[in-house]
């Protein structure tokens, strides 16, 4: 791992800030569909952790202490199918999420999608698709740049 990777943020910029510029866009689109900060990083955290992006991963728990969640909780998002910490709504989302980051499989399987839309409402769905788009770029573009993770400073 010691090896320089090309970073595509700072190697086409543009491309980039198209996809910053986008990602304002989806997050707008959350805030206006009800979707909450608390939702938001929870999501993003465990699309990051299905994917096994350590950096992305860092960066949503960071936002996640910020929106106020405790340890605990976010301890428990890669967990969630066995913990009671997470709401009706929000397991609904963290269904939502993996079907998002291993679309590839079985694409958005007609049960999750029904499940999900007995839960969410249209609109939720939709910002929380694109929200699911969203972090699913940029933990690709981050992991095949292999973007440091190191210590926290004491």
């Amino acid at each position: 791992m010691s090896e320089a990777r090309v970073h595509l943020s700072r190697s086409a910029r543009d491309a980039y800030n198209a996809l910053e510029t986008f990602s304002k866009t989806v997050k707008d689109l959350a805030g206006d569909a009800g979707i909450d900060a608390r939702l938001k990083e929870i999501v993003q955290i465990h699309a990051s952790q299905l994917n096994g992006c350590a950096y992305c991963v860092r960066v949503h728990v960071d936002r996640a202490v910020e929106a106020g969640l405790d340890a605990d909780t976010i301890a428990q998002v890669a967990t969630w199918r066995d913990s009671g910490v997470f709401t009706e709504r929000e397991r609904a989302a963290l269904e939502l999420t993996e079907s998002f980051t291993f679309i590839h499989e079985d694409g958005i399987p007609d049960d999750v999608y029904d499940h999900v839309g007995g839960i969410l409402t249209e609109k939720e769905y939709v910002a929380l698709s694109w929200l699911l788009v969203s972090i699913n770029a940029f933990n690709r573009i981050t992991i095949a740049g292999r973007y440091p993770v190191p210590p926290r400073s004491q």
